[in-house]
């Protein structure tokens, strides 16, 4: 795959593009793009960023890895962010009594990255704009997209003036809730279904201690998983950590019986005693904070003709969980950049491919989000589950050729998500027939244990 996007790297000629959609993804897509040589204008719903005053420390918090990182890195800005990210090597798990338990993420020194999507977008935005060839147009409420005519009906949202904009090529990177995917879910026999969980999340806040400091390990993501429903925090820059709930929307313990402040109060000093002296503003952020959504969205085929193609959570929208929604979004980046240096100008192969080798890996890392989620809610507090990890970390370092974990395939290697999905439930298997032999550390090195692994190696 190619570590750079660059007029020389490609045979492309140039061409006029056209994004609908200005978040991270397509920023990042109009400067692969533009780097290939091409005219990009890129039309967005929402107001520029930039303008809206000084960032916040509680801006939400995305989990930047290693997908993420080399599609930064190909367009040249890797250093440049990880200057305003925090390197996270481990979670921290906060039983109910306020006992902690820590869980390395990978090997020794390696680390997510916890950054303002905020602050993310406003950096890719301004590259962009110090682009050549790139036009960014804001507040253009996309009405409807012709795929025939191939024109954009926009509504300036600050004017309220309409207009009709041609395209040659367009790229939806607009999101769950696509303008162009809808135009595309009218043609014949499109595939497309979204699902909702029955949680909801909202965004809560811990304020820095004296000076800016963190009051909780700042090189950590935080979990308080209780069972139906968990809270999780991440650091921000400023001391502060973003917090997310995640919550059922009905139920004993739900967003539909913490009606009152008193309620939330009483229910979070009962559940999360530990993180609320950190809370101030509890109640207020509760209530004044949406109650946001979590949506799984799958289509099936991302592209119309040579004309039309869908990238990112407009094509493959899924649940936070494993961190990754963002860095699926960057690699699909990463992968038609690589086509575009194969295919040059061949855009029908370059959109069949594309939609032929990230298909499969867009379903499955939908799956392993949701996974995550049973996973982080559920079981990261349960000893034995504590137990089953550091006997895979044994493993790998046993076999280190064979065997990555599940979660190092995903976070810390660029294995596409498919292949780890399978590589994952394999192991799982292999962990079933071992655990009920294993009830210490210690009993790894025991000797049916070490002739048992073996076999399952071998057979694997």
């Amino acid at each position: 795959m190619s570590d750079a996007a660059s007029p020389s790297a490609s045979t492309n000629r140039s061409e006029q593009l056209t994004l609908m959609g200005a978040g991270l993804v397509g920023s990042l897509l109009a400067l692969y793009l533009a780097r290939h040589g091409h005219s990009v204008e890129v039309f967005e719903r929402r107001a520029d960023p930039r303008l809206a005053g000084p960032l916040e420390g509680r801006s939400i918090n995305l989990a930047l890895s290693d997908r993420g990182w080399r599609a930064l890195e190909g367009v040249g800005i890797g250093d440049e962010i990880r200057r305003v990210g925090i390197p996270m090597y481990g979670r921290v798990m906060h039983d109910q009594h306020g006992s902690l338990t820590n869980q390395p993420y990978g090997q020794e020194g390696q680390a997510i990255y916890s950054v303002s999507r905020a602050g993310l977008n406003r950096t890719l935005l301004n590259l962009v704009e110090a682009e050549p060839g790139v036009k960014l147009h804001f507040n253009q409420q996309c009405l409807h997209v012709d795929l025939r005519e191939q024109t954009l009906h926009l509504r300036d949202a600050s004017t309220g003036q309409e207009k009709v904009q041609p395209f040659r090529r367009l790229f939806g990177t607009d999101g769950a809730y696509s303008a162009v995917r809808s135009a595309m879910q009218k043609t014949d026999r499109y595939n497309y279904s979204q699902s909702y969980l029955d949680y909801g999340y909202k965004e809560l806040n811990i304020a820095p201690g004296p000076g800016g400091t963190w009051q909780l390990e700042k090189h950590a993501l935080h979990i308080w998983p209780r069972g139906q429903y968990m809270m999780i925090a991440l650091p921000n820059l400023d001391g502060s950590f973003t917090c997310t709930l995640f919550f059922p929307y009905e139920g004993p313990h739900s967003f539909a019986t913490l009606q009152t402040p008193a309620q939330v109060q009483a229910f979070f000093e009962e559940v999360f005693a530990d993180a609320v002296p950190l809370m101030p503003e509890l109640t207020q952020d509760f209530f004044e904070n949406p109650t946001g959504s979590l949506v799984t969205v799958r289509c099936y085929p991302w592209a119309f003709d040579d004309d039309v193609l869908l990238i990112g959570d407009a094509s493959h929208a899924i649940v936070p969980f494993y961190g990754q929604g963002m860095n699926a979004g960057f690699e699909d980046c990463s992968v038609l950049n690589s086509l575009l240096d194969q295919y040059g100008s061949d855009w029908h192969t370059i959109f069949k491919e594309f939609q032929t080798q990230r298909k499969p890996n867009a379903d499955a890392m939908a799956d392993l989000a949701i996974y995550n989620f049973e996973e982080m809610r559920d079981r990261v507090a349960d000893p034995r589950f504590l137990l089953q990890k550091k006997i895979e970390s044994k493993i790998s370092a046993q076999y280190p050729g064979q065997w990555l974990p599940l979660y190092s395939q995903v976070t810390f290697s660029h294995t596409p998500y498919a292949e780890a999905l399978a590589n994952g439930q394999r192991q799982e298997r292999i962990m079933r027939r071992l655990m009920p032999h294993i009830h210490t550390e210690a009993d790894y090195d025991q000797p049916q244990v070490q002739e048992m692994l073996r076999e399952q190696m071998h057979q694997a």
